[in-house]
């Protein structure tokens, strides 16, 4: 059997963690949280490159419980798919910002946990300086002064791969269709265990640009 996007994840001292859904949090619901980890015997949150919190330390057979107490859902953290949108504060934090990375991350996590031929990594950043490395993600969206500039194809780990400019100056609407373009014909065309550069490599960029964009 395949291993779920939001199974727990072990650890190296025999332990489980699971990354929560929530990338935001008012002090209320991280009150509430740490209550239920201390209920739970759990004594360690860490956070993701993509701003997610990671419960480390928990008992699998009662994830489902700790959520329902927490008030939190299980994000998408492995196997073959979308995970977790990285996203940076932008412009309705960040003084550098230009763009609401925030909306548009959160138009974008109705794609996580989709099952796709591999892994996918999605970011957006609020400016071109790029801290959440939009350009080494399969899809980055980064932030311009006229819109959002999308970069397909990239990758970082042992093969790294800049990704390459599919479209610029689009909308929050433009981006989040043409993202879902590109999962769809990913998902429909894609050999299993190919990434998205790898996949557009073996069809070639012009055929890629033409079936997304048409």
């Amino acid at each position: 059997m395949a291993k779920s996007m939001t199974s727990p994840i072990k650890q190296r001292d025999g332990s489980y963690a699971i990354v929560l859904e929530k990338a935001l949090a008012s002090p209320e619901e991280l009150k509430k949280i740490a209550e239920v980890m201390e209920a739970f015997g759990v004594k360690i949150i860490k956070f993701t490159e993509s701003q997610r919190m990671v419960i480390v330390g928990i008992d699998p057979e009662r994830i489902e419980e700790f959520c329902e107490k927490a008030g939190v859902k299980v994000a998408p953290a492995t196997g073959k798919g979308v995970r977790s949108i990285k996203f940076c504060p932008g412009k309705a934090l960040c003084m550098m910002g230009l763009q609401d990375t925030i909306a548009m991350a959160e138009r974008l996590m109705k794609f996580e946990g989709m099952e796709l031929p591999d892994k996918m990594k999605i970011a957006v950043s609020g400016c071109p300086n790029s801290c959440t490395e939009p350009a080494v993600r399969d899809i980055g969206l980064m932030g311009e002064k006229d819109g959002f500039t999308i970069y397909v194809g990239g990758s970082a780990g042992r093969k790294p791969r800049i990704g390459k400019v599919l479209a610029e100056g689009l909308n929050m609407d433009e981006a989040e269709e043409i993202v879902e373009k590109i999962i769809e014909f990913y998902k429909n065309n894609a050999k299993k265990g190919q990434r998205l550069g790898e996949f557009i490599e073996e069809i070639g960029w012009d055929e890629f640009e033409v079936c997304v964009l048409g």
